[in-house]
């Protein structure tokens, strides 16, 4: 359990007198308890207990022990910006003093000792986009500037400084968390934005993430928007992603540049290569897990906006400095996955696009000719539902999933892998047996 002494100086050093204590379920919906600096010992050496069927996506039932929150001090972080003498520490869930291999902070644990032992250092950027919208009187989405109505939105300067107070508010808080913001632009959809910080290690990506989401939903809440990760709320507009971008580093050495000559011209080593090959080995099962919701396929399925361009990858190419491809390759110390959207679990995003590459690494899997695909993959799933059944095929990604599961566990007990792979199958014929308002307008007279 953890220092209870670690987390007590934390909060009086900070002035703190609340703690969120927070984590995610598989769905990367965030849930906490908010504890006070009074009972910080109890939550430093017990952690916080919760019922953990009733939290979500966490393998649980009614019936089953609580799930107990333990904090990491290392994520502690002091959001006065948000309310005066409140902080966030991410916690570990724990059933019965044992780490619970349905947990996403959990399993992207596993994948980073995994690279450990492999001898990596994984390390992650990542690029989050999200809507301003608000509701109009008749409760449609509408976006949150009205006056953001041109064709082509990316990058106009107006609508940034008409969007000046919100985007600052964030910005100010990601630098005074010390995430070094570097940039906050506008997107290529009406009411889209974008705001970039430090890469870091895998682990503290995903956290900052989770951390940003939350962010930029309370701050937006402050002024009437509403901030939505949601892939595709327009089908005109482009979608929001959750850009990746990925390296690795052997004790602390970058291992992607290529010291010698490299013949496709990327200045990639044969590491760096092994990973491309390994994510687009995988890609079709990765998508289940990076790009998780039937609105995600509305995303990737998209052959033109308003603007002009989808921005998504539909197959599963690579290249260089080239946003089309679904694996980019800017300069030699990273790679950009572009598969994944605003509605990706980034701890399960992070943890499966480990796994694809180290199993490239591993296999020194040659991706093949720049722009080329894998011979047994072409575009990516249409849908949800195929891109489970690929999960369901490819062993490598289940068992990312499953990674974080001890061998003692009961062979008649359900995998991580199965139980999400039914969450999202379940989520898909929900979605499937609704009626919509195209079924109407194209059924209801026609025959």
């Amino acid at each position: 359990m953890t220092d209870t002494h670690d987390l007590a100086d934390l909060c009086a050093a900070s002035g703190t007198k609340f703690i969120l204590a927070l984590f995610v379920d598989l769905r990367g919906k965030p849930c906490a308890k908010l504890v006070p600096v009074e009972a910080i010992d109890e939550l430093a050496t017990d952690g916080v207990g919760f019922a953990g069927y009733a939290v979500g996506a966490m393998g649980q039932e009614p019936k089953d022990p609580d799930l107990v929150a333990i904090p990491d001090p290392a994520s502690f972080l002091p959001i006065p910006f948000i309310k005066e003498g409140l902080a966030i520490v991410h916690c570990d869930p724990h059933v019965e003093g044992k780490p619970w291999p349905f947990a996403p902070r959990n399993i992207l644990k596993a994948l980073i000792a995994q690279a450990a032992d492999a001898g990596f250092e994984p390390w992650v950027g990542a690029e989050v986009e999200y809507f301003l919208l608000k509701r109009a009187a008749d409760g449609s989405l509408v976006t949150a500037d009205a006056a953001d109505d041109s064709s082509q939105p990316c990058y106009d300067v107006r609508g940034l400084t008409r969007m000046y107070e919100h985007l600052t508010s964030v910005s100010t808080a990601m630098n005074q968390l010390g995430w070094g913001n570097y940039a906050n632009d506008h997107e290529d959809g009406n009411g889209q934005f974008e705001q970039n910080f430090a890469y870091s290690d895998a682990l503290t990506t995903a956290d900052r993430v989770v951390t940003l989401r939350y962010l930029l939903s309370t701050i937006a809440a402050e002024r009437g928007m509403i901030a939505t990760f949601m892939p595709k709320p327009f089908a005109e507009r482009t979608g929001s992603g959750l850009h990746l971008h990925l390296s690795l580093t052997s004790a602390g050495t970058p291992v992607f540049p290529e010291n010698g000559d490299d013949e496709r011209g990327l200045g990639l080593s044969p590491t760096a290569y092994g990973f491309v090959g390994g994510v687009l080995e995988h890609a079709c099962a990765l998508q289940a897990v990076m790009a998780p919701t039937v609105n995600s396929y509305k995303r990737t399925g998209a052959t033109a906006t308003r603007s002009g361009a989808s921005w998504a990858p539909r197959k599963a190419t690579y290249g260089g400095n080239d946003r089309t491809h679904y694996v980019r390759v800017p300069d030699q110390q990273r790679v950009e996955l572009r598969g994944g959207d605003g509605s990706a679990n980034p701890y399960l995003a992070i943890a499966a696009a480990l796994g694809a590459g180290l199993d490239g690494v591993k296999r020194s899997l040659d991706p093949g000719a720049l722009g080329s695909c894998p011979s047994h993959v072409s575009d990516l799933p249409l849908t949800l539902l195929h891109a489970v059944d690929a999960l369901d095929a490819d062993p490598v990604i289940t068992g990312v999933l499953d990674a974080a599961t001890p061998d003692d566990w009961p062979q008649d007990a359900q995998s991580v892998s199965a139980y999400f792979a039914h969450l999202k199958r379940d989520e898909f014929f929900d979605w499937h047996s609704a009626v919509s308002p195209w079924e109407v307008d194209q059924y209801l007279t026609a025959f």
